[in-house]
């Protein structure tokens, strides 16, 4: 079957902000064998391209005048099993949420922590996803994919994907130069490492009674929380959490509570620690405060909204603003999590 290019095409249900941006052309791929085909055509050789997957963690600036390359593939395969771990090989078009509900269903863990989480499984090595004390790279393989620049298919070990904290070599040395066709991760059958570490879990599964949780357990309870804190895309535009947690030196946070003795600092690598970047936001009276078209969420200070039609400039515009008023007032640089496509 022949690769099917569309030409202008509306990407505002392509991204989790609702912008409107008009891509100059567009093509979804549902395998190897399409994407390989694809670096051949014309349309491919002329333009610039985008990898898009759920567009959870992009911020459109304008149209995209090149070419979009949208992953759809979404299944799903056993390449190892024993009594202990099964490792399952995923297709990057898959929504994430959906695989971490397959895996509950099947009682396999590794992942539960990270319920609820909007995007695909090619995204989520990229970005090396985490929340509530999980990031994905703990529980990944290996990546495979295309490498465009010589067509040729490539598998990645956990070690050469060099994932750090919100981070891989997908943003540096790869970025625009791999597709990601599948994801292998390995996860338990039994005797599942649970964890609730954070504060907000123990809470909920306190008062729910619960003294021995399973990973459906943890799931559910992430789920409560993240529902209580974050907006849902589905009804106010966002990308989840705008800005990284900064992470600060030993002395830096000797410095930072002397002035600031309420701040919360947890110990990060060596001599370092990390502060909540929605924690710096609110002090800086950002939280629930609106500018025309955006605003930061009134539960959520890491989150920005699209309130009403917004365009990626108005929210590219309150992200600077915010940046600078974090480091005029704590000395601290703010880096964005989300992908800015200008």
């Amino acid at each position: 079957m022949s690769l099917i290019i569309e030409s202008k095409v509306n990407l505002e249900p392509f991204n989790t902000f609702k912008l409107k941006s008009w891509a100059r052309f567009l093509v979804r791929i549902n395998g190897v064998n399409d994407i390989k085909a694809l670096l051949s055509h014309p349309v491919y050789k002329e333009n610039k391209h985008l990898i898009l997957g759920g567009g959870s963690n992009i911020l459109l600036l304008s149209d995209f005048d090149g070419l979009v390359i949208k992953t759809e593939q979404k299944d799903l395969k056993v390449i190892h099993e024993n009594e202990d771990e099964i490792n399952i090989e995923v297709a990057s078009g898959m929504g994430w949420h959906d695989l971490v509900t397959t895996c509950l269903a099947n009682n396999w863990g590794g992942i539960e922590n990270l319920s609820l989480i909007p995007g695909t499984v090619g995204a989520a090595p990229i970005q090396n996803i985490g929340a509530y004390g999980v990031e994905v790279k703990n529980v990944i393989r290996n990546v495979s994919g295309v490498d465009l620049t010589t067509g040729k298919f490539r598998t990645l070990s956990n070690s050469d994907c060099q994932f750090s904290y919100r981070d891989s070599v997908f943003k540096h040395d790869l970025k625009d130069f791999f597709f990601i066709s599948s994801v292998t991760l390995r996860l338990t059958n039994k005797n599942h490492q649970i964890n609730y570490a954070y504060d907000a879990l123990k809470q909920h599964l306190y008062h729910s009674s619960i003294i021995n949780p399973t990973i459906n357990d943890i799931a559910e309870a992430v789920v409560k929380v993240r529902q209580s804190k974050l907006p849902d895309p589905a009804i106010d535009g966002n990308a989840g959490s705008f800005f990284k947690n900064p992470v600060v030196s030993t002395h830096q946070a000797d410095s930072l509570k002397l002035k600031w003795p309420s701040i919360p600092l947890y110990p990060f690598e060596y001599q370092s620690f990390k502060v909540p970047a929605g924690w710096l936001i609110e002090k800086c009276g950002w939280k629930g405060r609106k500018v025309g078209n955006v605003g930061v969420h009134e539960q959520q200070a890491l989150v920005i909204v699209n309130q009403s039609h917004a365009s990626g400039e108005e929210i590219f515009h309150l992200s600077e603003k915010i940046c600078e008023d974090v480091k005029e007032k704590f000395g601290i640089t703010l880096t964005r999590e989300v992908n800015v496509i200008r």
